[in-house]
């Protein structure tokens, strides 16, 4: 029973944040002339289509199973950056649209909390399935725009990073690039292991979600 919860509470609203990001990032690119992600059957919020065996099932699971601060990542949607009127502006405004999906259903989460009378005097699981629905709903969506606008590829943040940089500094930017998930598991698994002060996702990015957290809940969150 206690691992059905835990999906319940923790695996499924990280899907649907997953699945919203990515689709994002294909709706924004079609807008803007590219319509790879269309053509490849991408622009529908059917869960199967984005899935990642390891990223968007087996380790959240494990992740929340174990207590551990749940996260993952999704098949990510086929851009195209040729195909897109101007390519370097696009390709940010592509990038952004992930992490601006996250911050409005985290925005849809809070005002849910809001009208569901959410009482920050009493633990989150003591308050009632829904509750700690729309709570972790929340939190990964926080937890999701602040850990992909990390300014290093994969990320969207990469991306952004990209568009930013002179020209001149491109192709170097892009020969790192390639090796883009495997600074993904560097950062998010290797380091972590060798020293907690090495772990940038409890150094950096949770302290940035909790803040802005504090923010959507109106109180200060440690």
């Amino acid at each position: 029973m206690d691992l059905i919860y835990s999906i319940a509470v923790w695996v499924v609203p990280l899907v649907i944040a997953i699945v919203f990001h990515e689709v994002a990032h294909g709706l924004v690119a079609n807008m803007l002339g590219d319509s790879t992600a269309a053509d490849r059957g991408r622009l529908t919020f059917n869960p199967i289509k984005h899935i990642d065996p390891v990223g968007t099932v087996a380790l959240p699971l494990i992740l929340a199973v174990s207590g551990a601060p749940v996260f993952g990542w999704a098949k990510p949607v086929p851009v195209d950056y040729r195909r897109l009127r101007n390519p370097r502006l696009d390709m940010v405004l592509v990038a952004l649209a992930g992490p601006a999906m996250n911050l409005f259903l985290a925005t849809l989460a809070a005002i849910g909390l809001r009208l569901a009378g959410l009482s920050l005097a009493a633990p989150i699981d003591d308050q009632g399935f829904l509750i700690s629905n729309l709570f972790n709903f929340l939190l990964i969506n926080i937890f999701l725009a602040v850990f992909n606008l990390i300014p290093l590829p994969p990320f969207d943040g990469g991306h952004v990073l990209e568009g930013a940089l002179p020209r001149s500094a491109l192709p170097y930017y892009q020969r790192v690039a390639r090796f883009g998930f495997p600074i993904m598991i560097l950062l998010v698994v290797v380091l972590p292991m060798l020293s907690p002060q090495l772990n940038i996702i409890k150094r950096l990015v949770a302290p940035i979600a909790l803040g802005i957290l504090g923010i959507f809940l109106g109180v200060p969150v440690a």
